[in-house]
């Protein structure tokens, strides 16, 4: 435990710093912490391919934002979130990336408008819209989750981990989301 803790105080005068702008420190900081960086990274994303592209976003962003660190002694943390958070965004895009690409080189016969009159089109193509301005109307704390769940496919418990928040709070907020969107396109639906 000593020896951790001498290495965690050894790393506050390099914070410091990279907090004045030391370019030199800064290279320090990513030499003493790559490697450990690159792991948070990984362990989110899975992916060794991806690691080195979201490494470099992670330390751009220290370096843009560690003026604003007021707390040195959670200088660990402050990296960890950035890194976790990197990769998490990462994560997101390449779901996102792969749902395009399947939706585009899937078979056209095969995809339902495929069968749709155009006036059918017409109605499912406002529909969509309304069901996208509607989660764009939730207010954030409910629109995060209802996202991450069904857009994105993610479990409870991976989004009360990103979001910081225990689970049954998850399940609320998406339950609250729910109702807000319901209502929203109930009164739609009744004009």
């Amino acid at each position: 435990m000593k020896a951790c803790e001498a290495e965690y105080d050894a790393e506050l005068p390099v914070i410091e710093a990279v907090q004045q702008g030391d370019a030199d420190a800064m290279a320090e900081l990513i030499g003493r912490q790559g490697r450990w960086v690159r792991g948070v990274i990984f362990g989110v994303l899975g992916r060794i391919d991806e690691v080195d592209d979201v490494a470099q976003r992670v330390w751009m962003r220290a370096w843009r934002e560690a003026p604003r660190l007021a707390d040195l002694a959670r200088w660990r943390a402050w990296l960890y979130r950035i890194a976790r958070n990197a990769a998490a965004d990462a994560h997101r895009d390449r779901q996102r990336c792969r749902k395009a690409i399947d939706e585009l080189t899937q078979d056209p016969r095969h995809r339902p408008s495929a069968q749709l009159t155009p006036q059918s089109k017409l109605l499912a193509r406002e529909d969509y819209e309304a069901m996208l301005n509607a989660i764009e109307a939730l207010p954030p704390l409910y629109r995060e989750p209802f996202v991450l769940k069904h857009l994105e496919g993610w479990s409870y418990q991976q989004i009360g981990e990103l979001l910081e928040l225990p689970t049954d709070t998850v399940e609320t907020r998406l339950v609250r989301a729910r109702r807000l969107l319901r209502g929203k396109l109930e009164v739609r639906g009744e004009r």
